[in-house]
């Protein structure tokens, strides 16, 4: 597991932009990959402790659009919208992220599945347009943390699918 920030100072311009998260999942990097890219799956682990999420639309390929609406533990509602514009399966997903297509604060998402003997690590980078909407992101709405039991829901989903579904893990 590693939570964070990348390091301003190295070689990456927009590092004091970026969140990054990562966890090993114990399984493999296909089934992994396959629950960011079906909405059956994605209504069962996206989103932190607490939240639910409605999908209005879905359609997972380069330009296409998944509108959805996350609903927070206090009953409040946040509509959200991603379009992906790089899938490299089972290794790769590039996204941007926010309220709306329009949403001038959307930031971009880099998730990354590595295999390792039988193993998937995912990270999510994610890139935001301001250092400013990073820190935001990270003081008022705790990007860090929501995004760690983001992906702590994403492993508990997959090895209970798998154990559903009989799949050798």
């Amino acid at each position: 597991m590693s939570i964070g920030r990348r390091d301003a100072n190295g070689p990456n311009a927009a590092a004091d932009r970026e969140i990054v998260v990562s966890r090993v999942i114990d399984a493999p990097r296909e089934l992994v990959f396959e629950a960011f890219t079906e909405a059956r799956h994605l209504a069962h682990w996206w989103g932190p402790q607490g939240f639910t999420t409605t999908t209005r639309t879905f359609e997972f390929c380069v330009d296409g659009v998944w509108g959805f609406t996350m609903h927070g533990p206090d009953g409040t509602d946040y509509p959200e919208w991603i379009t992906w514009t790089e899938i490299t399966p089972p290794e790769r997903i590039v996204m941007v992220h926010g309220e709306s297509r329009d949403d001038p604060n959307a930031f971009e998402s880099v998730l990354t599945f590595t295999a390792d003997r039988g193993a998937t690590t995912v990270e999510m980078l994610s890139r935001f347009p301001t250092r400013e909407l990073r820190d935001e992101a990270i003081e008022k709405h705790g990007a860090i943390t929501m995004g760690q039991q983001t992906l702590d829901s994403l492993a508990a989903h997959v090895l209970a699918d798998a154990q559903q579904n009989g799949t050798q893990i």
